[in-house]
């Protein structure tokens, strides 16, 4: 193959926006990421890609379980920022979270979420930046009904932005084909600062 790469028709592929959260060493972290997917139906199976210098990646790296709390769509930009924006080695991310529901294994961060999803990792890939942690879905509860949010919802109603760590970041001096600059005209300058960490 030796096909030219319009690498904005990547924006077309569909998100959501996620915490992920982890334990380890008595220590909770968790960081919005948006490349969240269902691998297999039977068994109930997830995976997810964590930035490698993210401290929830170490956790998750560490315990071998991680919580996965679905977002609505009216999450406060000042909440995503929380977990995006900020890193648990320098803040405590969970000091302004009100439902926290902590199983000793798993800390699920209910703030603003639809529901969670408790996973046992199965298997892990090392994709270069990014590791991709594959894992079994043990619990899991609708907590309330709504709309969850989408990655196109943030980047282009909210106006969310988005960091190099992130797994769909893209520079913002990337060329932009005419079909896609419509749908891309404020995205791009958002992709600088978004940390998924």
């Amino acid at each position: 193959m030796n096909r030219e790469l319009d690498i904005s028709v990547l924006d077309l592929l569909s998100y959501g926006l996620y915490v992920v959260a982890a334990r380890a060493n008595n220590q909770i972290n968790g960081s919005i990421v948006n490349t969240v997917f269902q691998v297999t139906a039977e068994p109930p199976r997830v995976a997810v890609s964590i930035n490698k210098e993210n401290l929830t990646h170490e956790y998750i790296s560490k315990s071998g379980i991680f919580s996965v709390s679905i977002l609505a769509d009216t999450t406060p930009l000042n909440f995503i920022g929380n977990f995006g924006f900020k890193s648990g080695r320098d803040v405590d991310k969970l000091l302004e979270v009100k439902e926290l529901e902590d199983t000793g294994d798993c800390p699920i961060i209910m703030d603003n979420a639809l529901g969670y999803l408790e996973v046992k990792v199965f298997d892990q890939v090392d994709v270069g930046t990014h590791t991709v942690f594959v894992g079994d879905v043990v619990g899991g509860k609708i907590l309330q009904t709504g709309t969850p949010l989408t990655y196109v919802f943030y980047k282009q109603v909210k106006r969310g932005k988005t960091s190099k760590r992130a797994a769909t970041y893209i520079p913002p001096t990337q060329e932009v084909s005419a079909g896609c600059q419509d749908q891309r005209n404020s995205a791009i300058s958002m992709r600088s600062v978004w940390l998924d960490i």
